[in-house]
């Protein structure tokens, strides 16, 4: 009995030091606490600022291959969009689609073509969700692109809608 408690002493002291090496990398990964000064960006990126603060990507998502299936359903809540630096921009969102239902800070990688931001990842590991290829550009209300999860993929597209007060 004694020797199951060391065990689980250990498994549990093991776990929490994975646990806060995790949160730690995380918070290194996703740059969880800087943002840029506002006053330092562009019309365009505090206009495309503005319009994510408080918005929902509300929308579908097809699968390759499935395309006689309807398009699946997909949500992303994003309570703010900041950009923390250069192409860096961080969406804190609740992401919703299929069974999964998770909230966190991604930061990903936008570019401008003219008027119009995309963001472009290329092999981004998500912690919990996976590693993703996307391109996705938005421009007025709504949104279109690519995803690739591991070997399935398909386009996604859909509206971006203020949360009502």
């Amino acid at each position: 009995m004694a020797r199951v408690k060391q065990l689980v002493g250990a498994l549990v002291a093991v776990l929490l030091m994975v646990v806060m090496f995790g949160a730690g990398w995380l918070a290194a990964k996703l740059r969880v606490g800087s943002t840029v000064d506002r006053a330092s960006l562009s019309e365009l990126e505090r206009r495309f600022s503005d319009q994510m603060h408080g918005s929902a990507l509300v929308g579908r998502f097809t699968i390759a291959g499935r395309e006689d299936r309807p398009a699946l359903v997909e949500r992303y809540d994003l309570s703010s969009v900041e950009k923390v630096g250069g192409d860096q921009w961080r969406f804190n969102a609740r992401i919703r689609y299929g069974s999964v239902d998770t909230t966190l800070p991604v930061v990903v990688t936008m570019l401008w073509a003219g008027d119009t931001p995309m963001i472009t990842i290329t092999d981004f590991t998500i912690p919990t969700l996976g590693t993703f290829t996307v391109r996705v550009f938005f421009y007025g209300d709504r949104y279109a692109g690519t995803w690739q999860h591991g070997a399935v993929g398909g386009h996604m597209f859909g509206r971006i809608e203020k949360a009502r007060s």
